[in-house]
This record gives C-alpha cells, structure tokens and sequence, in this order.
C-alpha cells in the first residue's frame, strides 16, 4: 500500500473532524439576547459581549444556504450577532427564523436586536405581534415596556410594567422597573 492514499485518508479523518466539531457547536443552543432593565433610563440590550468568530459566522451562513428551512442555524446567527452588537444582521437572521417557525420568543428576540439597533418603532411592533401569540410572555411585555421608554410614551410603558407586576410580583427584574415607573407616577402627579 502506497503512502498517498494513507495521508489522504488521515488528512480527510482529521478534516470531518474538524468540521463536525464545527458544525457541533454552530448547533449548540445558546441564551438568546436578554434586555436588562436600565438603572437610570431605559435602553436597549447591553453593550456587546464578544466579538464574531468569521469561520463560524462563514461555516453557518453556508450550512444556512444548503438548508432554507433549518430554524436552528438561523437562530444560531442571530444570537452570533447580537451578542456582538451586529444589530441588522442579527435582524436578519431572527426574520428568517420567524418566517420558518412563528414563536413568541424568537419574536421578542427579533425585536429585542431592532429596539438595539435604534429601531423602537419596529421594536414595538416585534413584541405587540409576539404579545399577541401569547398574552402573558413575560419578556415581550418587559420589552415593550422598554420600546414605550424609548418612543417617549412613558405612561403606557408604567401601565405594560405594572400589568406585568401584577402578574409576576417576584421577578427581581421588574422590581428593578419600579423606581421608573414611580418616577413616571410622580411626573404625572405634577402636571397641572
């Protein structure tokens, strides 16, 4: 036996490897982007935390175009970018894993990228539609809380905040909400 078809063979065991380990982890769920209540104002989903990895961006967005109706990879792009802070591209991924499978959360996640990116307006249309697949998703109702802030709608972010302390009274995050929507309150009060 010559060496050429052994070193080909080693070569190829030692390439699917690496390529199953690639394709291993691009499957692998990750946390989807989170908004956390701001301190003193509100915003949009933290700064980002890291940076893209351009061979697994490379090796999803093919294994994305040799499978259209693959949910998993495209939210696996989504969540690659947001936690970037890549905004429209997250944006992207998260439309096309909407237009695949129309979950709540996935929603919220799409919207949680645009209020991000500045876009409050479609934000708030994102987590209003999510809202509608299911009327007490705790996040879409957190956020559109967040995307009311943002449009300057003050009162109806407090109204969104206190529907959803009444229903979740424990959450430690939205105990972070109260002092806005005190302050929301006592400007109220104020008003001549």
């Amino acid at each position: 036996m010559s060496r050429e078809p052994v070193v080909y063979a080693a070569a190829g065991m030692v390439f699917g490897f690496g390529l199953g380990y690639l394709v291993a982890n691009a499957m692998a769920p990750k946390a989807p982007p989170t908004v956390n209540p701001p301190a003193t104002s509100p915003g949009p989903i933290s700064a980002p935390r890291a940076s893209v990895d351009a061979n697994d961006a490379r090796a999803l967005e093919s294994l994305a175009a040799r499978d259209r109706a693959n949910v998993s990879v495209r939210l696996e792009l989504g969540h690659l970018y947001a936690d970037a802070g890549q905004w429209a591209k997250a944006a992207r991924w998260y439309r096309e894993a909407v237009a695949l499978r129309r979950e709540p959360d996935v929603i919220v996640d799409l919207g949680a990228v645009l209020l991000s990116g500045g876009r409050a307006t479609e934000a708030l249309a994102e987590f209003e539609r999510a809202l509608t697949l299911a009327p007490r998703h705790k996040r879409a109702s957190f956020n559109k809380g967040l995307a009311l802030m943002e449009l300057g709608r003050q009162e109806s972010a407090a109204e969104v905040w206190e529907e959803l302390l009444r229903h979740f009274p424990d959450d430690p995050q939205l105990q972070a909400v109260k002092p806005q929507i005190e302050a929301v309150r006592a400007r109220a009060r104020d008003l001549p």
